[in-house]
């Protein structure tokens, strides 16, 4: 009994060790690679690049995380406020702390596209921590936010406003070369962080809306040696009910299991999308 009492306990812990760990991690990617190599790779800590003359860095950062955040407590629910809190404050503290992280670490030579690439990987897996544990980075996450919640436009589209002005500015102050290391930094940062979320996907989910209904079920259940479940559907045009089949096909099999279901009916209309996870069922 008291050890399902100390449960939630537990993953509370677990869950800010993870956090913590993240947002460490992302620091060391920040100090090691974009601020020693004046990459502008978007976010407040993009701008703390730029103006890393002017003002130490991590001062910077905690600066405009706090305005953030006050906007977040004004602009948005108190989820989403609650939420960035701890990345709007612990961010720059760990910036602070690894600042001297270059004195330690030694990288001979300066090859900017390593350094693009493997910040992207240092800050991608700590920032897919964060966003796991269901806490955020803080800057400009809040202002994407309520970007996305005022101008009702979606968050991919303010993070493109709000990273691509920055790395912008980033092209002025450190010329326009710079950009295209910001961007490989940007793509690999954003794979990295939605594979830490979702998993590795080694399976893939069919929806399959056919006419030969029976043989294509006969060949999944029977040959390829595959579960399926029925879906009810009716189509939005034709008013017509008509059953959907779902059936999860790992990866090294997915190419021959489609060409076989086209050779059933060519005509088959088919939806395939990566099944991060599944579990249960028979």
């Amino acid at each position: 009994m008291e050890a399902l009492n100390n449960k939630p306990i537990v993953k509370k812990v677990q869950k800010w060790i993870t956090v913590v760990f993240g947002l460490f991690l992302y620091s060391i990617g920040y100090n090691l690679f974009l601020l020693k190599n004046n990459i502008v790779a978007g976010d407040i800590e993009g701008l703390a690049t730029i103006f890393q003359d002017k003002l130490e860095p991590s001062m910077l950062i905690l600066i405009l995380s706090i305005l953030l955040l006050l906007a977040a407590f004004i602009f948005l629910d108190k989820e989403k406020f609650i939420g960035s809190i701890a990345g709007s404050l612990l961010f720059p503290l760990f910036v602070f702390l690894t600042a001297n992280i270059t004195e330690l670490i030694v990288i001979e030579g300066n090859d900017l596209l390593l350094a693009a690439i493997f910040a992207g990987l240092f800050s991608g897996f700590g920032s897919g921590l964060a966003f796991k544990m269901n806490c955020n980075t803080g800057g400009t996450d809040v202002l994407q936010q309520i970007l996305s919640k005022y101008a009702k436009i979606s968050v991919g589209k303010a993070k493109i406003i709000t990273d691509g002005t920055i790395v912008l500015f980033g092209g002025f102050a450190f010329g326009w070369q710079m950009v295209l290391y910001s961007i490989v930094c940007i793509v690999i940062f954003g794979i990295v962080t939605d594979r830490v979320m979702l998993g590795i996907s080694s399976t893939k989910a069919l929806y399959i809306i056919t006419e030969k209904e029976d043989e294509i079920k006969d060949y999944l259940l029977h040959r390829a040696s595959h579960g399926l479940t029925l879906l009810e559907g009716k189509g939005g045009y034709t008013d017509r009910r008509q059953n959907i089949i779902m059936c999860l096909v790992p990866n090294r099999q997915y190419f021959s299991v489609k060409e076989e279901i086209e050779l059933l009916d060519k005509n088959a209309f088919l939806i395939v999308t990566d099944a991060y996870q599944s579990s249960g069922g028979q």
